[in-house]
């Protein structure tokens, strides 16, 4: 049997199986602050080597200084975050949960059924073979057809005949004795 989903989860959109390009999309969505660190840290690092390879040393100090504090907001960016989304976080973990055990069910019974055809299978095959056993048996104990008594009459004298032979071969030689 298949659990319904909990309530909380049946009515909010946001809670559906998604891609990993949705998820991505959904997370960028909900924490646009840990991408824009990222890429001003990136900046930041950019302008530090093109000052360095420049020979400023003024510009690359600033562009250090600069890097450590798009650092700085990211991580607290992350940390917000996590504080800000961690009921979310466990909805969804949840419902990750009720989904895998759904699947893991479904696929469950799809093999129970699949064992329940191949078991059918399997005695209609022994009930159609104990019945091609039962008649062949009937067939071997009842009286032969008219034309298998015929077919059997001309084979039986042959067999008579085959015996009287023997029969007077073994008296010619007990008679001999």
């Amino acid at each position: 049997m298949s659990n319904p989903l909990p309530s909380s989860f049946e009515d909010n959109p946001q809670f559906q199986e998604e891609t990993s390009l949705q998820k991505f999309r959904r997370r960028l969505k909900q924490e646009p602050l840990i991408p824009l660190g990222c890429a001003a840290t990136s900046y930041a690092l950019y302008r530090a080597y093109r000052s360095m390879k420049a020979g400023d040393s003024v510009e690359m100090n600033k562009m250090f200084r600069a890097r450590i504090y798009a650092q700085f907001f990211t991580l607290i960016a992350v940390v917000a975050g996590g504080m800000y989304y961690k009921t979310e976080r466990q909805q969804r973990k949840e419902f990750e949960q009720v989904v895998e055990a759904r699947k893991s069910q479904e696929k469950r019974d799809a093999w129970l059924r699949e064992l329940e055809i191949r078991d059918q299978e399997d005695k209609d095959w022994r009930e159609r073979h104990a019945a091609i056993e039962a008649a062949a048996n009937e067939a071997g104990k009842r009286k032969p057809a008219p034309e298998q008594d015929a077919a059997r009459s001309a084979i039986e004298p042959s067999e008579e005949k085959s015996l009287g032979v023997l029969s007077a071969v073994i008296e010619l030689l007990s008679g001999q004795k």
